[in-house]
């Protein structure tokens, strides 16, 4: 039923929407919290859908599944698991001779290109990658990790990320209450 409603087709190209604006992500989240509903028998106005996606089904929102895509890959194309035209567009920064005495070297940073177009420079390969590889957490990065481990470990962050945004967000929302009825 997962399949039918296009959900493997989410999992499945998530990763070309690096970069997409918001109003082409929300299109995907819909779609993602359809294929929930159907799953899990539940209606659409329901509350505690998004309990639902992260606790229950253990799914990410699709922003965190670009991420959790990306960071995939590139973690395959350090370990050359990856077709030859995405290893090359991985370049550690510790490969360059002048930048190896650099801290991001020693920190298993990636280099990121410069790019012409900001609208789509930006979510190309060979930009989006590095940037989200270059934005996870020092231990991710350890190219020790096995691929099982660094799913999990990847997976974990991100709804630790999740979590802690929704937590900021709703810490927010009440202080902002809190404001209205002090007036």
């Amino acid at each position: 039923m997962y399949s039918s409603s296009g959900g493997d087709a989410i999992l499945y190209c998530n990763a070309v929407f690096a970069g997409s604006p918001r109003h082409i992500t929300d299109k995907l989240q819909c779609v993602l919290n359809t294929a929930a509903c159907l799953v899990t028998g539940t209606q659409k106005f329901d509350h505690g859908l998004s309990h639902l996606l992260h606790e229950e089904l253990h799914w990410l929102d699709v922003p965190e599944r670009i991420h959790y895509k990306l960071g995939v890959t590139v973690h395959r194309c350090l370990q050359y698991k990856a077709p030859e035209y995405l290893v090359n567009c991985c370049t550690p920064v510790s490969d360059i001779p002048s930048r190896r005495h650099l801290q991001s070297a020693t920190r298993h940073h990636l280099t990121e290109p410069r790019y012409r177009l900001s609208t789509f420079g930006r979510r190309a390969f060979s930009v989006a990658d590095p940037t989200v590889w270059n934005s996870l957490l020092d231990s991710l990065r350890d190219p020790a990790l096995s691929s099982n481990s660094f799913r999990q470990s990847l997976k974990t962050n991100l709804f630790r990320r999740h979590q802690h945004t929704r937590r900021s967000r709703d810490a927010l929302y009440k202080s902002t209450i809190d404001i209205d009825i002090d007036i």
